[in-house]
């Protein structure tokens, strides 16, 4: 009984997941090539900023006073009781770029549909973010995000040396699951890794 559960769970995850790995960029002649996906992610991630910014001034004060953050301007996210997602972004340290992450996701339980949405983790301190550089940084379903909106960055503060907000970009996702988000780090060619 538990294999078929296993076997369930495991083609409803590749159908949850198969609009990302649908191109193939062998055979799709419109692929971009590995410059173009990087200046996209760079004007992706300033837009997410300005929307963040935009959506409550008040999150400026992140942006300016944490030691580092990280902005993912489109994780893409489905599911239909086994989910899963990734998304890239950047990474930036008292304010200069400093290498790029991605995050992967996987959850279980009652939930059905897909959503894009952006998320920015603040570090608080080095300590911090050196975790998360040397891939040492996990969420687990007790993890929390600030939504981000008009004023909710007024109560919002660092929980374990970090703060995370949210935005729903498109589509719609209800879900009452758990899970957790797996980061990794990439330094920029030319920046120094400790």
């Amino acid at each position: 009984m538990k294999t078929y559960r296993a076997l369930i769970a495991s083609v409803a995850l590749s159908f949850a997941l198969a609009p990302a790995w649908a191109k193939d960029p062998v055979k799709d002649p419109k692929s971009p090539t590995p410059a173009e996906k990087r200046a996209q992610l760079k004007s992706d991630v300033a837009a997410a900023i300005d929307r963040y910014k935009k959506a409550d001034p008040g999150m400026d004060r992140f942006f300016k006073d944490s030691v580092g953050y990280v902005v993912f301007p489109n994780i893409d996210k489905a599911g239909f009781i086994v989910g899963g997602g990734h998304g890239d972004g950047e990474v930036y340290e008292k304010g200069k770029l400093i290498g790029t992450a991605s995050v992967t996701m996987g959850t279980v339980g009652l939930q059905a549909g897909a959503q894009t949405f952006s998320q920015v983790v603040f570090f608080k301190d080095a300590a911090a973010l050196e975790r998360f550089k040397q891939n040492k940084f996990e969420f687990t379903a007790n993890a929390s995000a600030v939504a981000a909106k008009a004023g909710a960055s007024t109560n919002a503060d660092y929980r374990g040396g970090v703060a995370v907000f949210t935005r729903s970009e498109q589509g719609v996702m209800a879900e009452a699951a758990v899970g957790s988000q797996k980061f990794k780090y990439k330094p920029e060619s030319g920046a120094a890794k400790k």
